[in-house]
């Protein structure tokens, strides 16, 4: 029997349906398995010819999708895309087996094949196979049905799929990113609240720079967002709701000093305030609107992030010297530090995963995002620059984004990310100065 998926769109994608099913004579078992682990340390060689369609009018739009897939690819960091110019087989047809004696001259070891077909004047059938070249089988099939403007979805949700056939773990393809745009000089900038796909895409300005906007966060479990806004002097925080559009104030508060961080269900927020000259972390419960006080120390406590299972919380306190990190239930029980090492350490967020705390160290005169485990071990360095900063994970835990501002007077800011071995660090597109990247779920 096949098995249908529905992925409903947010108000970004308007109205718009994705359909998959899998094709038959889908193998049972793969051959080929990537290692998560070593990034991009001998990259796995795949190869994605451009998707094939019998109508011209679509083949332009094929050539576009294979080119998506093979950037999502490369940008992970496991994979290499070859270059389809050394290709030896042309394909015409993806419902038989290729010729995998060609693949593997080229030293291909993975092959995604694809086609595009019209289903009616807006919707497309997008289609695609990958197929493990050395052990000569098909590991999956898929098919989507999506309107014509959201072909770029569909690659993305293609590309998802090939990296969970390849890892056995879910991707982060299909998901977005919400930043600060920034515009004007550095002592009379501009910012506002923007929102694209993770590769850069699709950028869309959520609001029109009128008022300060700082620190958005997503929620891991749902389309939102909250942020903090100067708009009315008062340091107010918002959540909006991407799916609808709606805007709700959550509160005033005068001794704000981060943006707060949503639990793992989404339900409740931690929040960093001043109150009696003393900063102390908040718990917020969205549905009854009760806050409850976790941390009472006369120390400088701030930049609380939940665990996944919402146990415990990773939190920033200089109550011990140099600002380091510390964790505790979430009641605000059992507290314990767990960074031990020369610096300052900031900005605390807990890996989707659970397995990894990212960070921000500053040690002689550099910043650079760092993570480690739970229990204070493992501690590592993933990247070094003047100014690193704001660390944000990707839904699988397996990347980070973050803000990286240039020196002097003139300095921009933008936005990098990096995986967990430090060694594929790139910089993201956006269209001028950014900063303060916080990446959403998978999208519904």
């Amino acid at each position: 029997m096949k098995k249908y998926y529905i992925f409903k769109n947010s108000i970004y994608h308007l109205s718009i349906y994705l359909f998959l099913v899998l094709l038959s004579s889908v193998s049972a078992a793969a051959q080929l398995t990537i290692d998560i682990t070593k990034g991009n340390i001998d990259p796995t060689p795949v190869a994605v010819p451009d998707f094939l369609s019998e109508n011209p009018e679509l083949s332009q739009l094929g050539e576009d999708m294979a080119s998506v897939i093979r950037n999502n690819l490369k940008r992970s960091g496991l994979f290499v895309s070859l270059n389809p110019e050394g290709f030896l087989e042309t394909q015409v047809n993806i419902d038989y087996q290729p010729n995998f004696s060609s693949w593997r001259v080229i030293n291909a070891q993975a092959l995604v094949s694809g086609r595009i077909v019209s289903e009616s004047s807006n919707k497309l059938r997008v289609e695609f196979r990958l197929w493990d070249i050395f052990a000569g089988k098909q590991l999956i099939g898929m098919r989507f049905i999506t309107k014509n403007d959201q072909w770029r979805r569909a690659a993305h949700k293609a590309s998802d799929e090939i990296y969970k056939a390849l890892t056995g773990e879910i991707g982060y393809f299909d998901s977005r990113i919400v930043f600060i745009d920034e515009k004007g000089s550095k002592l009379n900038r501009k910012k506002s609240l923007a929102i694209m796909d993770q590769d850069g895409y699709g950028v869309k300005l959520l609001t029109n720079g009128s008022q300060l906007i700082l620190t958005p966060r997503f929620s891991p479990s749902a389309q939102k967002i909250v942020y903090l806004s100067y708009e009315n002097i008062t340091p107010s925080v918002y959540l909006l709701d991407i799916e609808t559009g709606k805007r709700t104030k959550l509160g005033s508060y005068p001794g704000m000093t981060f943006a707060p961080r949503f639990s793992s269900d989404g339900n409740k927020l931690l929040l960093s305030m001043i109150k009696g000259g003393n900063s102390d972390i908040y718990s917020l419960d969205l549905n009854s609107g009760l806050s409850t006080r976790l941390t009472n120390d006369s120390s400088i406590d701030v930049s609380g992030s939940y665990s996944p299972d919402g146990k415990q919380i990773v939190f920033n306190s200089d109550r011990g010297g140099n600002p380091h990190l510390y964790i505790m239930n979430s009641d605000g029980t059992n507290k314990k530090r767990i960074s031990f090492g020369e610096g300052r350490y900031s900005s605390p967020v807990w890996s989707p995963r659970g397995d990894k705390i990212a960070f921000v160290k500053s040690l002689n005169g550099k910043f650079s995002i760092s993570v480690i485990n739970p229990d204070g071990s493992d501690e590592r360095a993933l990247t070094e620059s003047f100014m690193d900063e704001g660390p944000a994970w990707s839904p699988n835990g397996r990347v980070i984004v973050f803000s990286r501002e240039t020196r002097g007077r003139y300095g921009s800011n933008s936005i990098w990310s990096v995986d967990l071995t430090g060694r594929n660090l790139k910089k993201v597109n956006t269209p001028g100065k950014a900063s303060d990247p916080a990446w959403s779920p998978l999208l519904p």
